[in-house]
């Protein structure tokens, strides 16, 4: 459709709880950096192991978009994928892909559009906790936008702080150092 977008091929990853530094400059991206939208592209051979990132970038972000690829190679396997009914069950685009030969490119970059364009709004699914957790999320997102002044996902924040994720804390002391000398011009 004549239009260009900027896409960030990120390190690949299985998580983005920050365990290496490949997760953790994914995460700092996608939590951070403001996409517009974030694709995650899953290996229709061991499904399972990629729906655990999709599940998490879901929690940071609602404009997701599930492609899975090497469909052929699933097939070869004896392996059937209902993309359809995951797509219901995630509530975003899933997008079944062959990537070698294009299958399922063009599917993606309407999807794309649609997205950036506000033709489609998207509200994956999302994990409720206990209520427990869910009064601590409250309490610790009411106090985030005292510190961070961009809109960030202050929920995935609060849930990586209640998890005891330092490296998530070290990335918003940044962000707050990096406030700070900007409003001071240092």
């Amino acid at each position: 459709k004549d239009k260009d977008y900027l896409l960030v091929d990120l390190p690949g990853t299985y998580s983005i709880l920050a365990n290496s530094q490949e997760e953790e400059v994914a995460r700092d991206f996608i939590c951070f950096g403001n996409p517009k939208l974030t694709i995650v592209i899953a290996d229709a051979t061991c499904l399972e192991r990629n729906l655990n990132l999709a599940l998490q970038i879901m929690e940071l972000t609602d404009n997701v978009i599930l492609c899975i690829n090497l469909m052929d190679e699933a097939t070869r396997k004896g392996i059937r994928i209902d993309t359809a009914k995951l797509e219901r069950e995630l509530n975003i685009p899933v997008i079944p892909m062959i990537a070698r030969d294009g299958t399922g490119v063009d599917e993606l970059k309407e999807t794309i559009d649609s997205i950036v364009e506000g033709k489609l709004h998207l509200k994956p699914f999302k994990i409720r906790y206990d209520d427990r957790i869910e009064s601590l999320v409250s309490e610790i997102t009411e106090l985030l936008p005292k510190y961070l002044r961009e809109n960030y996902n202050s929920r995935w924040i609060a849930l990586r702080l209640i998890d005891g994720d330092s490296s998530i804390l070290k990335s918003i002391q940044e962000l707050i150092s990096k406030d700070s000398s900007m409003e001071t011009g240092v």
